[in-house]
């Protein structure tokens, strides 16, 4: 008797072939991650690790991040997103910029929103909070010292808000998401920037002593809070390309 062999036998070997090589190429870069990404947020207690990013924070790294931000084209790059709209502020008549920093994001808030949005800008560092009310101009914002993940605002309180780079300073990412979600409007919306799990990410992480996020996994917890991704924003054509300058995305409360 003739055994009739199986013609999608071979294209199943090549397929798991191909699955293997393309493991093996992601191995090393795995491997370089871990060596390279910061771990300190695993390895210590919540108040420990505050305490480190605030050093951090307070310190030569701090007083530099808004020059950082500025020769590293990251600050023009994100202005124009808010200038031409890809994230359109109009209509908003609150808005909570979460970690704000040295007022990064707040000076576009304060440019590009409607004329009277009251603005509030939250930071864990109070030394953080003053170069930010030095630095801005105009707007008027509310300066609050706070920790993303016990927020002093009511439900409901925002229907916009900025987040940039804070969800990889929380140990459980939930926890932030979840007060984010509480304060935010029904149909309200979000600009939410985050480190990703990436070359470049990695570096991010060892530099300012922050964990990384996977982008699928981090599309799935906004969800299970009802923030659902209205879409993705890219910097550039390029940064799209190679998966550049973290997770940025506009994000809707259901």
């Amino acid at each position: 008797m003739t055994m009739l062999s199986n013609p999608r036998a071979p294209r199943r070997r090549r397929d798991r072939a191909t699955t293997r090589s393309r493991r093996d190429k992601r191995l090393p870069m795995e491997v370089f991650k871990r060596l390279v990404q910061d771990d300190t947020i695993h390895r210590v207690s919540l108040d420990e690790y505050q305490a480190k990013v605030k050093d951090v924070y307070r310190g030569p790294k701090g007083a530099m991040l808004a020059t950082a931000s500025l020769l590293s084209l990251h600050l023009p790059l994100t202005e124009r997103l808010f200038r031409t709209r890809k994230f359109n502020l109009a209509g908003m008549t609150s808005i909570l910029d979460v970690g704000s920093g040295a007022g990064q994001l707040a000076q576009h808030l304060i440019r590009y929103g409607d004329p009277g949005t009251q603005i509030t800008c939250i930071d864990l560092s109070q030394p953080m909070l003053r170069r930010a009310r030095n630095r801005l101009k105009g707007g008027d914002p509310a300066y609050v010292a706070a920790d993303l993940t016990a927020l002093p605002f009511a439900d409901d309180s925002f229907d916009g808000i900025t987040c940039g780079y804070v969800l990889e300073h929380l140990p459980q990412p939930l926890d932030g998401l979840a007060e984010l979600a509480r304060v935010l409007r029904s149909g309200g919306r979000m600009f939410l920037l985050v480190t990703e799990d990436s070359f470049s990410g990695a570096w991010t992480s060892r530099f300012w002593c922050c964990r990384t996020h996977n982008r699928k996994e981090l599309m799935r917890l906004c969800e299970s809070l009802n923030l659902r991704w209205k879409k993705e924003l890219w910097f550039t054509q390029l940064h799209r390309v190679f998966h550049a300058g973290g997770i940025c995305v506009e994000i809707e409360k259901a």
